[in-house]
């Protein structure tokens, strides 16, 4: 398993964490920064438990769905092709379920460092401050570089991973190579089969608009 790096684990705590801020949050000063942010990575790392279950839960239905096709197919199927078939699909549920355990497997490593690594915790209120202070920028960079599409109307967590990727690179001063290999990263993970072109695409168009204004 690739050891991921401290600011990795902290995005993906900004990520999940995000999504419990108010719609329209107020500027954090620095009593709430000390009050609320702790809480909402708290939150981030009981949600990531919560999603270890999960996972374990759909991958042992995964491997459920497989053995009952292997069984159809020793009894059921009225000729080769169909046991063919029948197989196959239970090779495509035992795939599912081993990448499944793969993803589980992670996650207690991600959870102890969310909880005993400062640099994570930290890194990780900077992205929450820099997008909830900055949002509305932030949002018009996104929606400019939308093609005929609002930023409202994006999913959540595909709106809250490009909000973290332009956060970086205009406040966090992160290379923007960088802010878009890790918004992949988290869109591959988090997101839709194919949120991570989409959220590419736009990080793509947000660059070249700075580079033409």
């Amino acid at each position: 398993m690739q050891e991921r790096k401290p600011r990795q684990i902290a995005r993906e705590l900004a990520l999940l964490s995000l999504s419990q801020l108010p719609v329209n949050p107020k500027k954090l000063d620095t009593l709430t920064q000390e009050q609320l942010l702790p809480k909402l990575v708290l939150a981030a790392v009981r949600t990531l438990r919560a999603e270890v279950q999960d996972t374990l839960d759909n991958a042992a239905a995964e491997l459920q769905r497989s053995n009952e096709r292997l069984l159809s197919s020793e009894t059921r199927a009225s000729d080769l092709n169909t046991a063919r078939t029948m197989v196959k699909e239970a090779i495509t549920y035992t795939q599912t379920a081993i990448n499944q355990l793969g993803a589980a497997v992670e996650f207690p490593e991600l959870i102890q460092l969310a909880n005993q690594d400062k640099q994570v915790r930290e890194y990780a209120k900077y992205i929450i401050i820099a997008v909830s202070e900055n949002r509305n920028e932030i949002d018009q960079q996104i929606g400019e570089a939308l093609v005929d599409w609002q930023v409202t109307r994006l999913a959540q967590i595909d709106r809250d991973i490009l909000r973290i990727a332009v956060a970086e690179m205009k406040f966090l001063e992160v290379p923007q190579s960088v802010a878009i290999n890790e918004a992949v990263v988290l869109a591959k993970r988090y997101s839709d089969e194919d949120s991570h072109r989409f959220i590419n695409g736009v990080l793509r168009r947000v660059i070249e608009q700075k580079k033409t204004a």
